[in-house]
């Protein structure tokens, strides 16, 4: 451990997969690709079984961005930062939902350039049930993890982004 730490301060970083077993295919990344894949799968498959939802014609990743902006996100600026999207999907996701009546676009009265995203009363009145089941999604996606597992699993998670 302390060879590592002090090989760390130096400037070289550890190498976890090495040249000869390294397969792209067997790795983390693949594994968090196909992990979201298929959690965006079960969030769909649960939004479009969902009468409240259904009505709305939710997608996971409209969830998402409802999710974002019910907690904090301003602008789609912030959305693209958050949760990694490019500008022009972010465009046609935030035109998506505004045509469902579930977000409003608001100009900054100082700078017009700005353009401020918010939540409908339609919108906020969706984020409960659209949260609840996103909770019970990732709830039997950690079948089987104490609490403390999922809590070490975030933090080693929190640390790769960190790394990026």
């Amino acid at each position: 451990m302390a060879s590592s730490q002090s090989a760390l301060r130096a400037g070289s970083v550890p190498e976890i997969y090495d040249a000869e077993t390294y397969a792209p295919g067997k790795g983390i990344a693949h594994l968090l690709g196909r992990l979201r894949g298929e959690m965006l799968g079960a969030l769909d498959r649960e939004l479009a079984a969902d009468a409240a939802a259904c009505q709305c014609e939710l997608t996971a990743a409209q969830l998402i961005i409802i999710a974002w902006l019910a907690t904090g996100a301003k602008s789609a600026s912030d959305l693209c930062k958050g949760i990694s999207y490019d500008a022009g999907a972010m465009t046609r996701m935030v035109d998506r939902l505004e045509k469902k009546g579930l977000i409003r676009r608001e100009r900054c009265p100082d700078d017009r350039r700005l353009v401020y995203l918010e939540l409908t009363p339609e919108g906020q009145a969706v984020y409960p049930r659209i949260r609840e089941i996103s909770r019970r999604v990732v709830n039997r996606f950690m079948r089987g993890f104490s609490k403390s597992e999922a809590r070490e699993l975030e933090g080693l998670l929190r640390r790769m982004l960190e790394n990026a």
